[in-house]
């Protein structure tokens, strides 16, 4: 059974748009690189012909692999998520309590996630022991360096 995946609706039009673009620029390139080796000559030595064959089975791959998550992608209508507690789509502000530090996190689908704008993927260590607090709650949280204790100060779409 294939995974649900839930996204922002800009997430999802950039997942569409990259797709388009594999399946129309990229196969394109791709073909030109095939015939482009096919031209040079004896097939049953050409390593450039066998390369780009190879090139484009890992393109149509990923091609397929996109259209499985497009097919079972959910848009998620933020202006009906719960802000009582955390959910995939929250900005959940957190203290550290070891350090007093304090960060604000974005729960994004996998692929939505980077870190330089604070998007962490709902699948992050992270993410998975903030799902379903609430304000002011403290949790342990074990990441690859340890256990590290936070406090929950505030949830917001």
């Amino acid at each position: 059974m294939a995974e649900v995946s839930y996204f922002t609706k800009d997430g999802l039009e950039k997942l569409k748009e990259e797709l388009q673009r594999l399946k129309t620029t990229g196969r394109s390139d791709i073909s030109k690189q095939i015939a482009e080796a096919r031209d040079k000559g004896d097939l049953s030595e050409n390593a450039e012909y066998d390369a780009a064959k190879e090139a484009q089975g890992l393109h149509e791959a990923k091609i397929s692999q996109m259209q499985e998550v497009l097919a079972n992608a959910r848009l998620l209508d933020e202006s009906k998520l719960d802000t009582s507690k955390v959910l995939a789509l929250s900005i959940v502000k957190i203290k550290n309590l070891k350090n007093d530090a304090t960060m604000s996190y974005q729960l994004v689908a996998e692929s939505e996630a980077d870190m330089k704008t604070g998007k962490i993927s709902v699948a992050s260590p992270i993410a998975k022991g903030l799902l379903g607090k609430k304000v002011g709650e403290k949790i342990e949280i074990m990441v690859p360096a340890g256990k590290i204790e936070f406090e929950i100060l505030e949830i917001s779409r």
